[in-house]
């Protein structure tokens, strides 16, 4: 049994770590607070933009009469033989198993693509620390095999999530539509999670090019979360301060529907084809920049369920240490008695 010093050294070190991992929880959820109002602060625009899209839709004429191809490249649907994956993972630890489960999931939506050619393109250091060493060299295309299909990492982008810019997403949007247009690439992918609230998230893997369907998220794999870790999420959340439901948009959004269903026929400045064709790129970075915001306060309600969860270990910790200690000093007292008196009858 280890002596009291050693226990009071172990108590002290273990409450010293229960007060970092509780001002870590208070942080992050304090940070999760600033995200959503983020998150929210962007939702009239893109909600107003994919409602005057679709108002343009049903004005301009998107597909060629004759042959029924779309006058668009990126509505443009063409066999599968290279796809882009853009991996949305923190660039920080602790917390929890939220960037396993992502490159857990990418993983198995990379096995599901053995016979393309995939391209990865990584955003958050954890991400690219665990695909750069699996997959840098795999599957080298040789001059004796150009048609061997291949997994290769394109793209790494460390310390964005800090902030999440809307140019950054547009400039990375860009560059997809880019290489969409030219065929380079038929198929874009972005994997992360979505978030509406602390208790209502899903990892999910969002096909963003081709577009099908204007205002659809076309989910390709998704995976809700389990009810323990639910509970522990509305049990860190309640101790934070953090609110469990999602915020309530239906009045910004059935006001941005009228544009869109208003029975009016709008006079536009340009042609409706010429507004439809600059501002379908648009959608594009809308939709990863609100994928890059829900991660972002995705990553903070795992932290904080993380450090809170760390947190009632340490209590834990320290009234089992507490215990042992007590027990150890009421043997000793114990002993020291016992030695006096077996002293004293001896006499």
């Amino acid at each position: 049994m280890p002596n009291i010093l050693d226990i009071r050294r172990r108590i002290r070190s273990v409450t010293n770590t229960r007060q970092i991992t509780k001002a870590m929880k208070m942080v992050s959820a304090a940070k999760l607070r600033r995200a959503q109002e983020r998150a929210l602060a962007a939702r009239p625009y893109a909600q107003m933009l994919t409602n005057v899209l679709k108002s343009l839709v049903s004005r301009a004429e998107i597909y060629d009469a004759e042959t029924g191809e779309p006058r668009h490249p990126l509505l443009a649907r063409r066999p599968e033989k290279n796809a882009l994956l853009i991996v949305v993972t923190g660039d920080k630890g602790l917390a929890g198993a939220f960037n396993t489960n992502i490159l857990k999931a990418a993983t198995r939506f990379i096995s599901t693509k053995t016979d393309k050619n995939l391209e990865i393109e990584t955003i958050g250091r954890k991400g690219r620390d665990f695909l750069r060493r699996r997959y840098r060299a795999a599957n080298p295309r040789t001059a004796e095999s150009p048609e061997q299909p291949q997994t290769t990492i394109v793209g790494e982008q460390i310390g964005v999530l800090n902030k999440v810019e809307y140019s950054f997403a547009s400039g990375l949007a860009e560059g997809v539509i880019e290489r969409y247009s030219k065929e380079e690439i038929d198929s874009v992918y972005l994997i992360y999670n979505e978030f509406k609230s602390v208790i209502t998230q899903r990892l999910i893997v969002e096909q963003i090019l081709p577009i099908e369907q204007i205002g659809v998220a076309e989910v390709r794999q998704a995976e809700a979360m389990t009810e323990k870790e639910r509970d522990r999420a509305l049990e860190a959340a309640r101790e934070a301060g953090v609110g469990i439901r999602p915020l309530d948009t239906r009045e910004v959004d059935a006001a941005a529907a009228k544009f869109a269903a208003a029975p009016v026929d709008y006079i536009y400045e340009q042609s409706p084809e010429e507004l439809f064709r600059s501002l379908l790129p648009k959608y594009v970075a809308i939709q990863i920049f609100r994928g890059l915001q829900e991660s972002v306060a995705a990553e903070h309600a795992a932290r904080m369920t993380a450090m809170d969860a760390a947190t009632n270990n340490a209590t834990d910790m320290v009234d089992s240490l507490t215990l042992a200690m007590n027990r150890a000093r009421q043997a000793k007292i114990t002993k020291e008695i016992i030695e006096i008196v077996s002293g004293a009858a001896a006499q």
